[in-house]
């Protein structure tokens, strides 16, 4: 058990030998060293969504909504710990060399918990998808990985952007995301209480936008009232970058700097990644702002140093730079991606049969590309397996894979000087001269991604619609006619409108951003090394029809709580090649309000095919005027079997999913007749026409 008040105790013995001007100089994201001190110099941005990112070489795993269709958080808990390991590793060296520069801290700014409310949103792909309760297991799974349980901090994790935030990228430095009490504590809020009570996250990140009229920044409500009074939070709060300068510069609730800085500090944002603090002896001189809320903030930001075993050193001194992108931990990030693809359909093309496929055509904008393996915040890899490697690599002598890039990601043509399409005659000739196409499409961090990225000046980072860029609509519909099987693979970081290969593709295959070496794992689930078994954490939509307004944070018609509509794959969807279906749920315990509700469920792989699956458990609250318009996950469990084992496992649904949230955002439980769902899948027509398999039902009465 940590002794943060030791650390505390420690903080404000060091801090109370400053002098003002280098209290307020530690406010700083890039902390200057305090030599007379012997306080070096710590920079605290550092970026850990999939692996330890923009500081050269380590593991990069799988992209966060990857991890997130694992639907598995003991595995999300390892990954946290083996980025922690290599940020140490890192830390250790580069800080031994006197390099402590940005990127280079244990302060690791991740998970992306933000709910995944709209697909249009670029930066979705950083997040663990569209559902309050999957983002808060893989969120407090995560971040117990990366802080570890010793007396000493492994690395300090960091929960963002609290709190209302999900686009559009363009506008959010000046965005009012307008939220109803109802949505705030059922949907956007559960996640950041979960990790800040369950996992004590170090740190909290505030959003660029406002919520309810005030900037996420710098908000009385969210940073003080909700995060530290209501729910006890102890670490740090830091901005998003540059966002104190936008409450002048573009939300116009403060007249200049010296405002800013003083609306941020006394609502209790500490550190300051941007320039603004530069800003706060003026501040202070003027009487904005007191030396004690000054010296509170370093207080905070040193516990957290101290915490972490900067000044007194720690056993994580001795972790070496071997370990960094070492074959366990690569082994771990395949292993990751392999659990992460979703089979969206098969007509029994898959997995690919070695005795009848003699020749492969690999085609596509993302079968070679190694930006679409990484989506964003990604490390470097010394080794990349794209699609088309790892297809080679499997394929072996004995079947021929040829390949074509098909057309460009998303411009017309891929070379400057030629006419429009000018890869599709290429395209042709390979499916002509094979059995079986691969059709590997999707997208890039070029393509979504956050507002002023690198390259990434497609609608700000945000997507326009749900199509396929049309260079790539019109290679797909150019091959699906071509009268071959065509394998379509998908790799983006969103839902995108996938109908038309959902018509007519013998398969399709979501396999995200998988990772560097992710090709390995999308060729192992084609030729049936694994069985698929990547459940979706979001909605899949035909379109925006019915979609609200992107700018609109209201949930009615969003997500599969709320979806009036059918969708194209249901939230949780994903087939195997195995046949897993529930047989029998029992309540093994007497459920009463405020009691967890204990579960037995008995499931069988019928099939002779070895498979992992995700029991999925949802609840509906049948009576209660609050209540969701369709039903909420409640407890899932990833379980492996064997060709025609039976297994039974049980689980513990929280007490809270019996209990609905009111207009005025109170939480409480308000219905008496409750229907639990046991399956591999949603309850809803969609998902049961899909996997021909119809969830176990139980009645509940309080």
């Amino acid at each position: 058990m940590r002794d943060r008040k030791h650390a505390e105790e420690k903080a404000r013995v060091l801090v109370s030998q400053m002098t003002l001007e280098e209290k307020a100089s530690q406010l700083r994201f890039d902390a200057p060293a305090i030599p007379r001190l012997h306080i070096p110099a710590y920079n605290w941005w550092n970026e850990a969504l999939h692996g330890v990112a923009r500081a050269g070489t380590a593991t990069v795993f799988p992209q966060a909504i990857a991890l997130a269709a694992m639907f598995d958080d003991a595995m999300m808990e390892k990954i946290g710990d083996v980025i922690a390991t290599e940020g140490r590793a890192k830390y250790n060296v580069q800080s031994s060399h006197g390099d402590r520069d940005i990127y280079k801290g244990l302060t690791f700014w991740s998970p992306n918990i933000n709910i995944f409310r709209d697909p249009r949103w670029g930066r979705g792909h950083e997040t663990y998808g569209e559902d309050p309760y999957l983002t808060s297991r893989l969120g407090v799974a995560f971040v117990n990985g990366m802080q570890g349980d010793k007396p000493v901090m492994k690395v300090a994790a960091c929960a963002k952007h609290f709190a209302v935030h999900s686009g559009p990228e363009a506008l959010r430095h000046q965005f009012n995301a307008v939220a109803s009490q109802k949505d705030m504590r059922e949907t956007y809020l559960p996640a950041f209480e979960a990790l800040v009570k369950e996992a004590h996250v170090e740190a909290v990140m505030g959003a660029y936008n406002r919520t309810n009229g005030e900037p996420c920044c710098g908000s009385t409500t969210l940073l003080k009232k909700i995060l530290r009074d209501e729910w006890g939070f102890q670490g740090h709060v830091v901005s998003d970058c540059w966002a104190i300068r936008d409450f002048h510069e573009h939300h116009k609730v403060t007249k200049n700097a010296e405002e800013s800085v003083t609306m941020a500090l006394k609502a209790g944002c500490d550190v300051n990644c941007g320039c603004t603090y530069q800003h706060i002896l003026d501040a202070c001189k003027k009487g904005l702002i007191t030396e004690t809320e000054i010296t509170q903030a370093a207080v905070r930001l040193f516990t957290t140093r101290c915490l972490l075993g900067l000044f007194d050193g720690s056993e994580y001194d001795s972790i070496g730079y071997e370990v960094v992108e070492c074959k366990s931990h690569t082994d771990l990030a395949v292993e990751a991606a392999r659990k992460s693809i979703v089979l969206l359909k098969n007509d029994g093309i898959l997995p690919l049969n070695r005795n009848k496929i003699h020749s492969l055509g690999v085609i596509g904008p993302n079968a070679d590309s190694r930006a679409a393996l990484v989506g964003n915040y990604h490390g470097t890899s010394s080794r990349y397996s794209t699609v088309l490697e790892g297809i080679q690599d499997e394929a072996g002598s004995n079947i021929q894979v040829r390949y074509s890039q098909g057309c460009g990601l998303f411009k017309d043509r891929v070379e400057s000087l030629a006419q429009p399409q000018d890869r599709t005659a290429e395209a042709l000739a390979v499916a002509e001269l094979s059995d079986a196409v691969i059709l590997c499409l999707g997208l890039d961090e070029t393509l979504e991604g956050e507002e002023g990225d690198a390259g990434n000046g497609y609608a700000s980072g945000d997507k326009k619609d749900l199509e396929l860029p049309e260079s790539q609509r019109e290679l797909l519909h150019t091959l699906l006619a071509c009268g071959k099987p065509v394998v379509v693979v998908v790799l983006s970081g969103s839902a995108l409108n996938l109908s038309e290969a959902d018509e007519k593709a013998a398969a399709v295959l979501q396999a995200w951003y998988p990772g560097a070496r992710g090709g390995k794992a999308v060729a192992d689930i084609l030729f049936g090394n694994r069985s698929p078994s990547g459940k979706l954490p979001v909605t899949f939509y035909r379109n925006l029809d019915g979609l609200p307004a992107f700018t609109d944070y209201s949930m009615k018609g969003r997500t599969y709580r709320y979806l009036e509509r059918e969708p194209l794959y249901p939230f949780g969807f994903g087939l195997t090649y195995g046949n897993v279906a529930v047989t029998a749920v029992e309540i093994t315990n007497t459920v009463a309000a405020g009691t967890d509700i204990q579960i037995s469920v008995t499931l069988t792989n019928s099939s002779d095919t070895a498979t992992e699956d995700v029991l999925q458990i949802y609840i509906k609250d049948t009576d209660s005027p609050a209540a969701v318009r369709n039903w909420s996950l409640c407890a899932f469990c990833r379980i492996s079997f064997g060709s025609g084992e039976i297994k039974t496992v049980d689980l513990s649904v929280p007490a809270d999913a019996l209990t609905c949230v009111d207009e005025a955002g109170n939480r409480a439980v308000t219905g008496h007749h409750f229907i639990v769902y046991a399956g591999t899948s949603q309850p809803d027509a969609r998902s049961i026409a899909l996997t021909g398999r119809q969830p176990v039902q139980l009645e509940l009465k309080l």
